[in-house]
């Protein structure tokens, strides 16, 4: 079921937004999603600001640092930094760019989409974008230096 660009586009001109046809055409089709949750929206959805790459005010002024952070891609579900946009600096929200993650957090977490967000994901949430557990490259050992250890 819309397989063919003819069926999204009789879709289209009825009125209905392509992103409706894009939630249609995977559900009728029975595909996985992979990464993101198709049901939990970004920031720039949230508020409307049309500030992610290839939104309608993105070429009047800056695009949004949390739209193209691909390091923050998958966090909290989101595309990018979508859903974790309040620990990337220089982020564009309430008409001016914000400033690092420790001036901005007390603000960030009286927003409406942080508190979406800590709550759709409960004890998944991601207040950081490292909490993912990783071990930089200089502490490892080689196995020369661990078999020492013993």
């Amino acid at each position: 079921m819309l397989e063919t660009s003819r069926e999204r586009v009789a879709l289209l001109k009825e009125g209905i937004d392509g992103k409706t046809i894009e939630k249609l055409y995977v559900i009728l089709n029975n595909f996985e999603f992979v990464g993101c949750d198709p049901q939990k929206i970004n920031c720039w959805e949230f508020v409307g600001c049309g500030r992610e790459l290839g939104g309608e005010s993105a070429s009047e002024s800056r695009v949004c640092k949390a739209s193209i952070d691909t390091s923050a891609e998958g966090f909290n579900n989101g595309k990018n930094g979508g859903r974790i946009c309040w620990a990337i600096s220089g982020t564009f929200c309430r008409d001016r760019i914000q400033g690092r993650f420790a001036k901005k957090l007390l603000s960030c977490r009286s927003c409406g989409f942080f508190c979406r967000v800590r709550e759709e994901e409960g004890i998944k949430f991601s207040l950081l974008k490292n909490n993912r557990f990783t071990i930089p490259s200089q502490t490892l050992l080689s196995d020369a230096q661990a078999r020492n250890l013993r």
